[in-house]
């Protein structure tokens, strides 16, 4: 029995002696080497570490420095300077159970594709850690991140896991391309459901700060968000810049205020930016609301050949559609303002009040082309119950028929100009009239033109103007069908009698000032050049009674030649 005793005594103290020089070898560098070494040849894992430090002192924590972990062939999931594992009774019935695990001055790659980390812990905690998450579809990346995970459980593709509550700080950020500093997020995450309660941070030299939640599905409600001081400018369109709202299944807004902005991009900017938004939900590439609003003001916006300046807008949202409760911008040197209501049944914008005052407007280069073009689905039907211009400007700088009218007012009712996504004067009535007007160089005094529509014609029941000692007047038949039939007739009074040369008559063998009178019809489609469509009649006298008419057929001229005054009488002797 004694000798028993003896040896089982020698066995006891020589696996102590063993285990007291594993521990001092592990912590130098050779051990550690070794100790590494061992777990990568008999695992699916590559790990490396420069030493294991233990102290008495706290014996229940486990530090490793200059640690790096990942799967064989991959790049590694963490490389750190020191990890600090805090032990406790658990590890006796699960050794990769940890209380706490302290990340320290380091790189935490979130790929899917990095290695799963076998270990786990009540409580993971970074201190000035890297985040870097290429092919997630989040393209994050932060720097010095400090917080904490807990409970902390990760597993494939997830490195933060499942289920947990977060607390994290970042120096810097970048998501998606878009860059932020001084970052603050605290939330918690449930299988695929992400509740953000309190975001802040500073981007684009200004602030944010709000709160959200992800759903599993991928669809966000934003419960709270304000922008304050933002200045961002992007490489993206406007629609590249909103896309990213319609590919969310789902995005529910409770508010959003954004005060004192500044966003640019190509062919567009506002300065000066607030708005407040408030219950409105994008989904499928349509949006939902009940009781919502929007109000919004700036300095200026720009949007390709649109520039208004101090643009004030509120609105409020229905299942219904869009009530528009006020607009008002200066634009072009003048003021425009309007009221309205956008109907979702019929996609149809109804203003109640459009007015347009001291406008200086020189139209697009291509505007016929854009008066052809199908409008966007949303505009399907747009009415002015109530027109009316003020002193206004307008200037078209086509080389083949430049015009301009000059302190041009006018007036209108329930003027439809969209149907069915085309422009056009589909209903209606309209009176306009100007000081003075040019039309392909040739000068007028105060134009008028009156008009009424209806589902089958426009007629322009007076179209007048004076130029030189005389006044034109004209009348005029525009069919709302496809190929658009036009019939006029014009007549003069002490006009110069080539007046009409300028409009596409050829010239007339006599000259000087006298009296017109023109019928011509003919069909103004779009597909389809005005002038081999026309045909009609002029008679023409001038003051030395020289006379002319002529007939245009297919838009050529035939004349019946210019037939002299007859001789005065002579005196009977």
């Amino acid at each position: 029995m004694k000798f028993l005793g003896k040896l089982l005594l020698a066995v006891v103290i020589i696996l102590f002696v063993l285990l007291l020089a594993a521990y001092f070898l592990l912590q130098t560098r050779w051990g550690a080497t070794q100790a590494s070494q061992w777990i990568s040849d008999n695992s699916d894992y590559h790990l490396t570490f420069d030493s294991v430090d233990h102290r008495f002192s706290s014996p229940s924590h486990l530090v490793l420095k200059g640690v790096s972990f990942g799967r064989k062939g991959q790049p590694a999931t963490l490389v750190a300077k020191m990890v600090d594992i805090g032990l406790s009774s658990r590890q006796l019935t699960d050794p990769l159970h940890a209380d706490t695990i302290l990340l320290q001055d380091g790189t935490l790659n979130l790929s899917p594709t990095a290695a799963p980390l076998p270990f786990q812990a009540d409580r993971l905690q970074l201190r000035n850690m890297a985040f870097n998450s290429p092919a997630t579809g989040w393209e994050l990346s932060a720097q010095r991140v400090t917080g904490g995970i807990s409970p902390w459980q990760p597993a494939a593709g997830n490195v933060i896991g499942s289920k947990a509550q977060l607390q994290m700080s970042a120096g810097s950020l970048t998501l998606n391309g878009v860059p932020a500093s001084n970052v603050l997020i605290q939330g918690s995450i449930d299988k695929d459901v992400v509740t953000l309660t309190t975001i802040g941070a500073d981007m684009a030299r200004g602030s944010l700060t709000g709160d959200a939640k992800r759903s599993a599905d991928g669809s966000w409600v934003v419960n709270n968000l304000r922008l304050n001081d933002i200045r961002l400018q992007s490489d993206k369109s406007l629609q590249d810049f909103f896309a990213p709202l319609t590919t969310l299944p789902s995005l529910k807004i409770g508010r959003v205020e954004v005060t004192d902005a500044t966003l640019q991009g190509p062919e567009w900017a506002v300065t000066d930016l607030d708005l407040s938004l408030r219950n409105l939900t994008f989904k499928k590439g349509d949006w939902e609301s009940e009781e919502g609003k929007l109000s919004m003001n700036a300095s200026e916006f720009i949007y390709g050949s649109l520039h208004f300046f101090d643009p004030i807008l509120n609105a409020s949202f229905s299942p219904q559609g869009i009530a528009l409760q006020q607009f008002t911008s200066r634009w072009e040197n003048g003021m425009v303002r309007t009221s309205g209501n956008w109907y979702r049944t019929g996609k149809a914008l109804v203003l109640d009040d459009a007015a347009f005052a001291g406008l200086e407007y020189t139209l697009p280069a291509n505007w016929k082309q854009l008066w052809m073009d199908d409008l966007p689905p949303w505009l399907n039907s747009l009415v002015l119950k109530k027109f009316s211009a003020s002193r206004n400007l307008v200037i078209d700088i086509d080389p083949t028929f430049p015009w301009q009218l000059t302190a041009l007012d006018g007036y209108g009712n329930n003027l439809q100009l969209v149907r069915e996504r085309k422009w056009g004067v589909w209903s209606g009535n309209a009176k306009l009239n100007a000081a003075a007007g040019t039309f392909n160089r040739v000068d007028v005094r105060r134009p008028s033109l009156a008009l009424n529509a209806n589902s089958n014609t426009v007629n322009i029941t007076e179209l007048s103007a004076f130029t030189g000692q005389g006044l034109l007047e004209a009348r005029a038949v525009v069919a709302q069908t496809p190929d658009r039939s036009v019939n006029v007739s014009l007549n003069g009074r002490g006009v110069p009698v080539n007046v009409l040369q300028a409009w596409g008559w050829p010239a007339l063998p006599i000259d000087g000032e006298g009296n017109l009178q023109l019928t011509a019809s003919g069909q103004v489609r779009a597909e389809a050049p005005l002038k081999p469509s026309v045909n009609g009649e002029l008679q023409a006298v001038n003051a030395q009674k020289q006379q002319i008419k002529q007939s245009m057929h297919s838009g050529t001229v035939s004349s019946a030649g210019a037939v002299a005054p007859d001789a005065a009488p002579q005196a009977t002797p």
